[in-house]
């Protein structure tokens, strides 16, 4: 699946269509309003490109996204470790473990993940 580009201050959006979708557009042009201060033409204007571009659907009034937040996530990864790391994912985990300590919790979680997929599992 193509992913479609979603910049900052449309993810920001996405994040909170994620978190209460199925949501009514009027219903997004007040959260929008509370937690990023955008005016209603706004948040409008976003929902219209947005759709556009296949990220969202607004049917009805009722908008619901078409590209999942991993899907979403895992896209904008992909294109930064490619851009800026040549596509190599051990040279982008070096320089993100470089100027980040990571706790022995998280480092647990790392490791599980590497465990799974060598077994096969994801």
């Amino acid at each position: 699946m193509d992913i479609p580009k979603i910049h900052e201050s449309e993810y920001r959006f996405c994040l909170i269509l994620w978190e209460y979708e199925p949501v009514t557009a009027s219903e997004l042009v007040k959260l929008c309003q509370t937690q990023l201060g955008w005016k209603r033409t706004t948040t409008y204007t976003v929902i219209k490109r947005l759709g556009e571009r296949g990220v969202l659907k607004n049917q009805g009034g009722t908008v619901t996204s078409l590209i999942s937040k991993d899907d979403a996530q895992a896209h904008e990864i992909d294109e930064l470790v490619e851009k800026k790391f040549e596509g190599s994912l051990p040279a982008f985990v070096a320089a993100f473990t470089k100027h980040q300590s990571l706790s022995d919790k998280e480092l647990d979680e790392v490791q599980q993940m590497i465990d799974r997929i060598r077994k096969g599992e994801q």
